[in-house]
């Protein structure tokens, strides 16, 4: 099963306490290192008419009307969040690359529909509206801000290597370095993690994403002007870092 498939399933058929982020990673992961494969969570398949986008699936009728910055909302911002993680996990373990179908990465709600005989040869939903993501009033934008970083960062990853890839079922923790990038995901839906130790290269760390980010859309929880340490531990060194829930960070060694 690819990425796509693997992530409609796990949204249709688990609770988020469910997911298995062991399945997940590997599947994400699956490839003998010297294959560059490209990485994505969804394509135009889902974004066609007749099926749904992740952010639909996630958000589903909400997005009409709970879409404005000033309307907080439980399951918009449920959405938002895990659509930021979805993206950050897949693209921070890709095999070469990471390809996104235009318009996903920031949430459009509408489907794609090319003129046919059965719409009519209408071009209503030929299209993709980027002035939701620009008007500055609507929560596309964080999306869309959010996108804009993460491709930033994964640009600048240069080794095919994941080392110290950690999979803490029970805490719905993910963490793993590639290259000098340390990639940190909490996935709990109702779990913040204090001092929380995750393998890593020793060193100092900071921050350079941070999926809670207020620019992003997130609660700015995390204080991304903090240099963090390692501490040396019986099998190697860790990182001690505080995780809110659904929030995901990547670090840079710094030396």
């Amino acid at each position: 099963m690819g990425a796509p498939d693997l992530w409609i399933k796990t949204l249709k058929e688990k609770r988020d306490e469910d997911w298995d982020l062991g399945e997940l990673a590997h599947t994400l992961n699956s490839h003998r290192p010297e294959e560059k494969v490209i990485s994505y969570a969804e394509s135009h398949d889902q974004a066609l008419v007749g099926d749904k986008t992740l952010i639909f699936r996630l958000i589903d009728k909400a997005m009409y009307w709970h879409m404005d910055k000033a309307d907080p909302d439980l399951m918009v911002e449920r959405g938002i969040a895990l659509h930021k993680l979805i993206r950050l996990l897949t693209a921070g373990l890709h095999g070469g690359g990471y390809l996104n179908f235009m318009g996903n990465e920031f949430g459009h709600p509408e489907w794609i529909d090319f003129p046919r005989q059965g719409n009519n040869w209408s071009f209503k939903h030929a299209r993709r509206q980027w002035s939701l993501r620009d008007n500055g009033f609507l929560k596309y934008q964080w999306l869309g801000e959010f996108d804009a970083g993460l491709m930033k960062l994964i640009q600048t990853v240069d080794n095919p290597s994941i080392h110290y890839l950690t999979i803490r079922q029970h805490d719905h923790v993910v963490s793993f370095m590639r290259g000098d990038l340390l990639f940190i995901m909490n996935f709990s839906p109702d779990q913040s993690w204090t001092d929380y130790g995750v393998p890593a290269a020793a060193g100092s760390y900071g921050v350079i994403l941070d999926s809670d980010d207020k620019q992003f859309g997130g609660q700015n929880r995390i204080d991304n002007s903090t240099r963090y340490f390692t501490s040396p531990q019986e099998n190697g060194h860790q990182l001690q870092v505080y995780l809110p829930t659904r929030t995901g960070i990547v670090l840079q060694k710094i030396d």
